[in-house]
């Protein structure tokens, strides 16, 4: 009979053999575990470069170069959101409207690009015009232009004589881009319909940024079509994911007369310090690298009315907020406009309160009407968000048959990028193909990449093999924890096993891994960069560990480089321990998930170091995944622009077809 302490042990060892637990296959002290974080390492490299921008804002001391390095950062912002479509007619109609007291409120449609539709409502003061009109983009708000505190901007601006236009963003309002098979939206969160969108955006070249600053430009040009509005006189204002995109857009066209983004502006610094990289559309690929840093964004408009609208509570750091102030007021005073930058600072959380609004009002009256009177802080009645819908059905997507989802904007691009492709990979060798690739994901080439150093920790016995811990360590500075499952007479051929759940996965009882050691061969398996012991732990299904993913991709940087450069490690780890260089064993390799894609990359550019490679539920293609309409669980394997280069299925003539075999 079993005494409590031998049942407790039995329990504790099944547990452990059916679920090999981390805490007991941890192989970095918790010393060792604080230090090797990849997230720790970008937040480094991100303080650095940014370092380097305030060197470079230090040295703007002469209008001329001030209109230099404007120049300069719009190009950059122009070119890395993926440039933007030609103007084509906006086909706007007004389908219904609103009397209400000294102004009236116009359901409006019109086309962004050919059968990409906006939903907006137009808000006209009852006065003699032309009057100036303000574009008001919403923050992160499920309902769009009809949340209340958009209603309030519209009905702010139209009872102190000037028009506004709220419009829903995509993934927002009437426009959301991924739709359940009834016609709603599938994600609650806005932000998450953002990230999901910038998968497929994100593999073309392109941003989630790139279709709402397009939106904004063209509700401009809805604006200055309307005879009521005077076109030398448009202002542009909105809260939170509305602030980000007032302040993309204030930077980029020059008809944005005066500004004023609420709650979003501060610093990198400040942002990745305190709650680190936001949804898709707040991160330009390599602009932190680059040096285009939030108060760039005042910077790149100086000297035109500005007014930062902060809330003392707010989650975008206010310390950050005057930092990028006092940033801009020195800019604006060399330019010899002081007074065209202003901030408002009101006590309260995230969001626009009745002083930034009678604030904000008070700014564009000043600048388009020219009148500088006081606005009064006012509490201000709203409608029922049904009323203020433009479409019987609530989407556009189900409204109209021909309209066209970013995900089918990205598809239709895609197309053309892949003709371009195989022209390219047609004409072009081996040697050709295999720098494009690296080049295109962050790979040094093998002449740099040196023989990782490796330290045994401890082993585990288990039922007819053991585990040992180990660290391999390359010049990244990240250690990489690895196991080795080691049956007691191994074969000679190994494999290196990468699953995107890191060295655990795939580990079970009676599981893949343990199917490999009952054939006798050794399975080597190890964390990543980013995943296991050197990941944040927030990794999730739909969305990855995005603010890795993020922090890494403003560097200019893809997390799957980084990775191939492991992988590639791991494997000459396996190829050669207790083997001489000009002897290397056999090395089969298995990639899963998304570690599969890893898997491929590193057959690519290494093919002679596998024997095999074996690939389980991995996309064949990313030109697929820029097809899904809500494509779950991709972003960190994404690359930015990478399908103007090659595809997955490229790889297989580097790595050699006969090689690869796909699974599931």
């Amino acid at each position: 009979m079993l005494t409590r302490l031998g049942l407790t042990l039995l329990v504790v060892a099944v547990v452990l053999r059916g679920n090999l637990r981390a805490e007991v296959l941890n192989c970095l002290t918790d010393a060792e575990r604080a230090e090797s974080k990849l997230y720790a390492q970008l937040q480094q490299e991100a303080y650095e470069a940014l370092d380097r921008r305030a060197e470079a804002y230090e040295k703007l001391k002469t209008p001329e170069q001030i209109k230099a390095y404007q120049k300069r950062l719009w190009k950059f912002m122009y070119q890395h959101l993926g440039g933007f479509p030609d103007k084509t007619p906006l086909n706007a109609k007004t389908v219904g409207t609103i009397k209400a007291d000294g102004y009236v409120i116009e359901k409006v449609i019109f086309d962004s690009q050919p059968q990409h539709r906006i939903t907006a409502n137009l808000y006209l003061p009852n006065v003699e015009g032309p009057v100036p009109a303000i574009a008001v983009s919403s923050g992160h708000s499920r309902t769009g232009k009809t949340a209340d505190y958009n209603q309030r901007f519209g009905i702010m601006m139209a009872q102190h004589g000037m028009a506004a236009l709220c419009f829903d963003p995509i993934g927002q309002g009437e426009r959301s881009q991924i739709l359940t098979a009834e016609g709603e939206p599938q994600h609650n969160g806005t932000t998450t319909e953002h990230f999901l969108i910038g998968v497929g955006s994100t593999l073309v070249g392109r941003n989630t940024a790139r279709y709402r600053v397009w939106d904004a430009m063209r509700a401009i040009d809805y604006l200055i079509s309307r005879p009521e509005v005077d076109a030398t006189n448009i202002g542009f204002t909105g809260c939170s994911g509305g602030g980000t995109l007032t302040s993309y857009v204030m930077a980029l066209d020059d008809r944005v007369a005066c500004a004023a983004p609420a709650c979003y502006l501060t610093t990198f610094r400040r942002l990745i310090e305190t709650i680190g990289p936001q949804d898709a559309e707040q991160n330009i690929f390599g602009q932190v690298a680059f040096g285009l840093d939030h108060p760039d964004y005042v910077l790149m408009r100086a000297p035109r009315p500005t007014l930062f609208s902060s809330t003392t509570n707010d989650f975008f750091d206010i310390d950050g907020s005057w930092d990028n102030y006092r940033q801009a007021k020195r800019i604006y005073t060399r330019l010899g406009y002081p007074e065209r930058v202003d901030l408002v600072e009101v006590e309260g959380k995230h969001g626009v309160h009745p002083q930034n609004l009678a604030t904000i009002a008070h700014w564009f009256q000043r600048w388009l009407l020219k009148r500088d009177e006081a606005v009064a802080a006012v509490e201000l009645p709203t409608l029922p968000p049904g009323d203020l819908l433009c479409t019987k059905s609530g989407q556009v997507l189900t409204e109209f048959s021909d309209e066209l989802s970013v995900v089918d904007l990205n598809a239709a691009f895609e197309s053309k990028l892949s003709l371009t492709r195989r022209s390219r990979w047609r004409g072009m060798d081996n040697p050709r193909l295999d720098a494009l690739v690296r080049e295109t994901i962050g790979v040094r080439p093998k002449s740099e990449l040196k023989p990782p150093k490796f330290k045994d920790v401890s082993r585990i016995e288990r039922d007819n093999y053991h585990i040992d811990k180990l660290i391999l360590r390359t010049d990244s500075g990240i250690p990489l924890p690895g196991l080795t499952f080691h049956p007691p007479s191994p074969v000679d051929d190994a494999y290196l096993y990468l699953h995107e759940d890191g060295k655990l996965g795939d580990s079970e009882a009676d599981g893949p891994i343990e199917d490999l050691i009952s054939n006798g061969y050794a399975v080597v398996t190890v964390d990543l960069r980013g995943q296991g012991e050197t990941g944040t732990g927030k990794r999730d299904a739909t969305l990855t560990d995005w603010k890795t993913y993020y922090l890494n991709y403003l560097l200019g940087k893809s997390l799957v480089g980084l990775r191939v450069e492991d992988a590639l490690a791991a494997a000459d780890f396996v190829a050669f321990y207790q083997k001489k260089r000009d002897s290397p064993r056999k090395v089969h390799l298995v990639g899963v998930g998304h570690a599969g894609i890893v898997a491929l990359h590193a057959a690519a550019l290494n093919p002679e170091l596998f024997a095999s490679v074996t690939l389980k539920q991995t996309p064949e293609s990313w030109a697929s995944v820029v097809r899904l309409k809500s494509p779950a669980g991709h972003l960190d394997s994404t690359v930015h622009g990478v399908l103007g280069a090659y595809d997955l299925p490229d790889l297989l003539r580097l790595a050699g077809r006969d090689k690869v075999r796909f699974e599931d």
